[in-house]
């Protein structure tokens, strides 16, 4: 499974249910890397997407506690559990883990593969992403040239597990 992300230098990943920053390119590598494919998202990252509903060209699993919560264009589960059933019907390297925090972390250590957009800057934050620049089971094995949006600068980084990651 893959997870995505854009990150600044801490590792963060949003401020008050929003983005730190949009950029353009970003969020082009995004829709390419996961049209047609499978994204897993909890209802607040659900809530940032254009008009608050699923992405389109996508099949998009909201994981939520809400037993109640019913999403247009995508289905809900409610647990891990329950998710790990749904996904059984795909190709792992079609399956994206696309946030928020909470979500990042219960489902890092089911994954092989991470695109990190890194950011070369520090933001105000309160969601972060796991560091895997500290994790000794995370390898760089890509990097891109550093790309630059007015006066912000960036790389795109795959990280690869080293080993195998958890089943469900």
């Amino acid at each position: 499974m893959n997870i995505i992300a854009a990150v600044d230098n801490n590792w963060a990943i949003g401020n008050k249910n929003e983005l730190l920053v949009r950029i353009p390119n970003d969020q082009k590598f995004f829709r390419e890397e996961t049209m047609g494919k499978v994204i897993v998202l909890g209802h607040r990252t659900l809530l940032t997407f254009p008009q608050g509903m699923p992405l389109q060209g996508r099949k998009n699993i909201i994981l939520s506690r809400d037993t109640k919560l019913q999403v247009k264009n995508g289905l809900v589960v409610h647990s891990l559990k329950e998710l790990g059933e749904e996904l059984k019907q795909y190709d792992s390297e079609d399956i994206y883990i696309a946030g928020g925090e909470s979500i990042y972390q219960q489902l890092l250590p089911y994954c092989d593969t991470a695109h990190i957009t890194k950011i070369d800057r520090s933001y105000e934050a309160d969601r972060y992403f796991p560091n895997l620049d500290r994790m000794s089971e995370w390898q760089i094995t890509q990097d891109s040239e550093e790309q630059t949006y007015f006066d912000l600068e960036y790389v795109f980084l795959k990280y690869e597990r080293v080993g195998a990651p958890e089943k469900f």
